[in-house]
């Protein structure tokens, strides 16, 4: 793990989280992972006091995914602990919130009785950080598991620090100041082809999703270290550069970014919430059969403007 570098203190705890009592509960490194740790004994249907949230916040800078076992909280509560960490996005896919609670993105292969999806089955087909085509991306995201397949079903994540960290000096030179634009659009025809479950977009979500530059190598706004933002989910090409040179560097980028040496494989427990940071992290969703059920709620914080 990289050494304790400083951070923000969050403000969001409410007033009354100081006076509340700290809770038992340990925070294990997973062994040999390139990044991750799980949170053993905390509840999160309990109230959270200031410290222990300052203790998550210090674990999850540097392990930049934590897996939270053992959560058995209603949808509001996730909702709650989400918003502790900053204002929630809402997805532009909304017609997969779940019902009185729109902070959720259900994540699902279920259909209901009429046949028509609940959720978006194919999230994660591709790497990629959540709500990189958005001026202000993602902090961080959220899953809970609610139902889980027999197989399958596994989410695997990239540490892009480490991805910047052993990119050939030049390389690291050559790229440090471009940037790229990042398209919710622009695999999402390709994928709709390849399955049932994305919806046409109206005009209106269209609009909302219009492509963003973005830089290539981000820093982290809280730790400082540096990581590349680029994903062939969301980046299309790289700004100021002829169209064969710009798809030959980000195919670099992308065949670099997700070596093994740098994935950490989560393979789901029931009742796990897994909390990744999308300034640090590329996420892929390995699958699952068609015919086994898989349901997880998604809340998303969001993050500032990549700089």
């Amino acid at each position: 793990m990289p050494p304790q570098a400083a951070f923000a203190t969050h403000s969001s705890s409410p007033p009354a989280a100081a006076a509340l009592p700290a809770q038992d509960f340990q925070i294990q490194a997973f062994e040999g992972a390139p990044l991750g740790a799980e949170v053993l004994g905390l509840d999160l249907g309990r109230p959270l006091s200031a410290a222990d949230f300052q203790r998550l916040h210090r674990a999850h800078l540097d392990h930049h995914v934590l897996v939270f076992r053992e959560q058995r909280i209603t949808p509001a509560q996730q909702v709650e602990f989400s918003r502790r960490w900053g204002a929630l996005q809402i997805h532009v896919l909304r017609q997969f919130q779940l019902g009185g609670q729109p902070e959720i993105l259900r994540i699902s292969n279920i259909r209901d009785a009429a046949g028509q999806p609940i959720g978006l089955g194919d999230a994660g087909h591709y790497w990629h950080s959540d709500l990189s085509y958005k001026e202000q991306p993602s902090l961080g995201s959220m899953l809970h598991a609610q139902e889980l397949p027999a197989e399958g079903g596994d989410t695997l994540f990239a540490n892009q620090h480490l991805a910047w960290e052993t990119l050939p000096k030049a390389l690291r030179a050559q790229i440090d100041g471009l940037r790229a634009e990042h398209s919710y659009l622009a695999r999402y025809e390709e994928l709709r082809a390849r399955n049932p479950w994305r919806p046409r977009l109206t005009q209106a979500q269209i609009d909302e999703v219009r492509p963003v530059v973005q830089p290539v190598v981000r820093t982290h706004p809280e730790t400082g270290r540096k990581a590349l933002f680029v994903s062939e989910h969301f980046t299309t090409r790289i700004v100021g550069l002829p169209e064969t040179e710009s798809r030959a560097l980000l195919d670099e980028l992308f065949a670099h970014s997700v070596k093994p040496e740098f994935v950490y494989r989560h393979r789901w427990q029931p009742h796990d919430l897994v909390f990744w940071d999308n300034r640090s992290l590329l996420h892929l969703a390995a699958g699952c059969p068609d015919h086994l059920r898989r349901l997880l709620y998604r809340t998303t914080i969001e993050g500032d403007q990549p700089h």
